[in-house]
């Protein structure tokens, strides 16, 4: 079921060199499904983003249900159904439970277009969410088995072009769909009133049905069987045991039993989720209320800041880690802290700006720094997580990422319409948010390094 896997004893005993790895063509190709895969995910958050204010005109919403829409609608279930699905990735083929997900996440975005009502509108958010839930563990359990240790920080790296590709296509393309379709009558269909803005979401879902496809061709690397001392399903166990593991109970075990490595780590994700998503999706109202540019201007201005601070990123973050992994064994979780340090203080400079391209810029700069620490981070999580539950506990490290990044939409709108109240000192609420979270993440990144650096010094000494 879930395929050949190779005992963790065995490698331990004969050398990193007895476990065969899948070629280089096969592990590329893989790698190459999964960032297309990527950069959908990316492009309609962004493009949704690059909607926001017409959303808001033609539903009638407040700051707060816009918000909602963008965030927690969008992770409702998640909790319910991305641990299970994620668990699908620990026990099945993961090219199939991610050609699963894509194409279910290109039919559900289509389906947002058809959308009459603000409730319709949240419905389709909440399915989205659970389409998409198992992307991010299926992928990294699957690149952690398919390149050696050695150069699976290289396969992150490259894996980050999907967040580019989405975050850069996603304004330039988005904004000037979104400007185009204001000229657009209203079609009828039936019932139905489809927006022109609508169009754009129902087109938008269709490359995901083509990508799923592709995950047909990816090549399933072979799994490492489970430590001796993983935790294991008791011999016998009923049914509401085995239902309790697939929720994710002995992920949360492993997690739990070393609270030093995981809940710094968990922390300082969960809190920078906040802000960085709550700003991400604020930004384009912002620099409307703020500056008075329209969503093309937005969308182009973005297109290069957030290109060049990508690119910039991944030369930073490689460099970075390298540099420190010649000198230190926490390199991963020692290169994101001062990642975290440099997102902190630019996201904050970049609201302060009293010029447009000042805040594109430093917006840019903001998104080269959270790039950079992201490829360590994501690294740090699969050296030290039972081989066998990789999935999950990836699943439930995404989960502070999703939930709380989810939340950062809705925390803004609320600190907007509860504390700032005038809807055109929106800055003011991004200022507070981001005054608040990020130096906090900051100071738990820090904490991390140490009990990380412990245990992977642990895991080495063990041969794994």
């Amino acid at each position: 079921m879930a395929g050949p896997t190779v005992m963790a004893e065995q490698v331990a005993a004969e050398g990193a060199t007895a476990r065969e790895w899948p070629t280089s063509a096969s592990a590329y190709w893989a790698l190459t499904v999964i960032v297309l895969a990527t950069f959908l995910t990316f492009f309609d958050a962004v493009t949704f983003g690059m909607l926001a204010e017409r959303i808001k005109h033609d539903f009638g919403l407040t700051d707060s249900q816009l918000g909602f829409l963008a965030g927690p609608a969008s992770i409702i279930c998640y909790f319910f159904v991305g641990i299970p699905l994620a668990r699908l990735a620990d026990v099945y083929p993961r090219k199939y439970v991610l050609g699963g997900g894509a194409a279910v996440v290109g039919l559900i975005v289509s389906l947002g277009g058809l959308a009459q009502t603000f409730t319709q509108f949240v419905g389709t958010r909440v399915f989205l969410a659970a389409g998409g839930s198992a992307h991010a563990p299926s992928s990294y359990s699957l690149l952690a088995d398919a390149f050696p240790p050695k150069k699976l920080t290289r396969a992150f790296a490259l894996l980050q072009f999907g967040f580019i590709g989405g975050t850069t296509l996603g304004p330039l393309i988005g904004g000037a769909l979104v400007v185009m379709s204001a000229t657009w009558e209203p079609t009828q269909l039936g019932p139905l009133t489809i927006r022109g803005w609508q169009w754009i979401l129902m087109v938008m879902g269709l490359p995901g049905l083509l990508v799923g496809l592709l995950f047909l061709t990816v090549k399933e690397p072979t799994r490492l069987a489970p430590a001796a001392d993983a935790p294991q399903v008791p011999q016998g166990a009923g049914l509401g045991r085995k239902i309790l593991t697939f929720m994710g109970l002995d992920a949360l075990r492993a997690i739990n039993a070393k609270p030093r490595v995981y809940y710094p780590l968990f922390g300082a994700l969960a809190l920078s989720a906040v802000e960085v998503f709550g700003l991400q999706f604020w930004r384009v109202p912002f620099m409307i209320r703020t500056f008075g540019w329209n969503e093309q201007q937005i969308g182009a201005a973005l297109g290069m800041t957030v290109l060049a601070g990508s690119l910039a990123g991944l030369v930073l973050g490689s460099v970075l880690v390298e540099w420190l992994a010649k000198r230190h064994k926490d390199a991963n979780v020692r290169a994101a802290a001062i990642c975290f340090a440099g997102t902190t203080v630019s996201s904050i400079a970049a609201i302060l700006m009293p010029t447009a391209w000042g805040s594109m810029i430093l917006f840019g700069i903001s998104g080269m720094f959270g790039l950079a620490g992201a490829v360590p981070q994501n690294a740090a999580v699969q050296r030290v997580a039972p081989n066998d539950m990789r999935g999950q506990v990836t699943a439930f490290y995404l989960f502070m990422f999703t939930f709380f990044g989810a939340m950062g939409s809705f925390v803004v709108g609320r600190v907007q319409d509860l504390v700032v109240g005038d809807p055109q000192q929106l800055w003011k609420a991004l200022l507070i948010t981001a005054c608040v979270l990020l130096p906090l993440a900051t100071l738990l990144m820090i904490r991390a390094i140490k009990p990380y650096r412990e245990e992977v010094e642990r895991l080495e000494a063990e041969g794994r």
